[in-house]
């Protein structure tokens, strides 16, 4: 089974009409998009791209052989441009099922928004997923691959493709990775392509992030064939100064994971409204699926195996993502409790019993099993601390980013909202 990419942009297109922002007027050649629209083996469409004749020749295709038109978008959604010799497009059911006459069998899977996803099977039981925009699946099953009833999707097992919003709805790609509908294999294709990231080299970095990629308009792909999927790494450090978008970055690149283990390491402050507000904000972006451990005691997290489900067939599924914000404040945590700010305790002991708490932790990051993204603050670009304390803590800060790095195969830093890969 081919599929065609007739389209891969949202529905207005990339770049929108008469926009002006900076995504937009750099969206040109292969980063310019139609409205998403897959042509299945020449004989299926699923949505309408603008001039979808000339979009299909010029992907050296014909719309001549199609016997079905589906829509997935919601009944009031972009005006439809429908070429003469064309079927009426019409839709699918939520839960039933079409057989066409060239073998192809098509599921309507529900949604959590107005609209239809399409789960489509070859002849030869290729099977893929396709949602539409800004749409995410609902009645997904219990962790093993079996969806929960007949609306589920994946309900035998992992999809080969699986064509959603990636950007706009990564939480879509954690349910189904929770689901078993994606894993390791599965080709997972970005489409309905916004001006929310501009196009090029940072949007195909962020979806590598979360295992998915974009290809131009015009694109085949047979479905089964193999991709190589984007190396996730497995330890990714993230620095950067104050409101920098380091913490954004961080949760950005598990936000298509699921189950995922946030740990704070500020704590709460009795009486410090800011921090309160600071706090507040955090948990806001966080989705709801993911769990919020408030500690210090980073090294029983990091060695522990997690509450991963399993993954079926009595293999353990990946133990939880952790996102561990931040080590800074970790570090002050611990240089509190070994008293590492009066100069005499430092000179007398309190050295020594940091390099064991911070050696430590090194050490346990480099034995996890767990895919982790940790955040920490880049101090030593900044003014000189007036106190021996102040400069302490910078100089145990640069030393601990440093050899928590080292053990990390990607590390990023973050200036002005722009993630900058320093490794990996």
């Amino acid at each position: 089974m081919d599929v065609t990419l007739l389209g891969t942009g949202a529905p207005q297109g990339l770049p929108r009409p008469g926009c002006p922002c900076a995504a937009c007027a750099t969206a040109v050649g292969d980063e310019a998009r139609a409205a998403t629209a897959l042509l299945v083996d020449g004989a299926l469409l699923i949505d309408l791209t603008p001039g979808p004749a000339f979009a299909a020749a010029r992907a050296g295709q014909s719309l001549a052989g199609v016997r079905q038109v589906l829509l997935s978008h919601p009944h009031d959604g972009p005006a439809l441009e429908v070429p003469a010799g064309l079927p009426q497009p019409g839709r699918v059911a939520d839960g039933r099922e079409l057989a066409l006459l060239d073998g192809h069998r098509v599921r309507a899977v529900a949604v959590d928004i107005p609209g239809t996803g399409y789960e489509i099977s070859g002849v030869d039981g290729e099977r893929l997923l396709y949602l539409p925009p800004g749409a995410a699946p609902s009645g997904l099953g219990d962790g093993n691959g079996r969806a929960g009833g007949d609306e589920g999707a994946g309900g035998s097992g992992p999809y080969d493709l699986v064509l959603l919003d990636v950007l706009g709805r990564p939480d879509a790609l954690a349910r189904l990775r929770a689901s078993g509908a994606v894993d390791a294999a599965t080709d997972v294709l970005a489409v309905h392509l916004d001006h929310e990231v501009p196009p090029g080299p940072e949007l195909h970095r962020r979806l590598a992030a979360v295992g998915a990629r974009a290809v131009p308009d015009g694109s085949t792909l047979l479905v089964g064939e193999f991709h190589a999927v984007p190396d996730l790494p497995r330890r990714t450090l993230v620095l950067g100064g104050a409101r920098s978008g380091k913490s954004v970055e961080a949760e950005r690149r598990l936000a298509a994971f699921p189950d995922v283990v946030y740990v704070a390491t500020g704590g709460t402050r009795d009486g410090d409204e800011d921090w309160a507000q600071r706090v507040s904000l955090h948990r806001e972006r966080r989705p709801s699926s993911w769990r919020t451990v408030e500690t210090c005691d980073l090294v029983p997290l990091l060695a522990a195996a997690g509450p991963g489900a399993d993954s079926g067939g009595g293999r353990p599924a990946e133990a939880a993502p952790l996102l561990i914000d931040c080590l800074a404040l970790w570090l002050t945590h611990v240089m509190d409790e070994v008293g590492a700010w009066d100069d005499g305790t430092w000179e007398a002991g309190g050295r020594g019993a940091l390099r064991e708490r911070t050696d430590a932790l090194v050490a346990a990051v480099r034995a996890t099993r767990r895919r982790v993204v940790a955040v920490s603050n880049e101090v030593g670009s900044g003014v000189v601390p007036a106190t021996p304390a102040g400069r302490r803590f910078r100089d145990e800060l640069g030393r601990l980013n440093a050899a928590f790095g080292a053990e990390c195969e990607q590390v990023l830093l973050v200036v002005a909202g722009q993630a900058l890969a320093l490794r990996g």
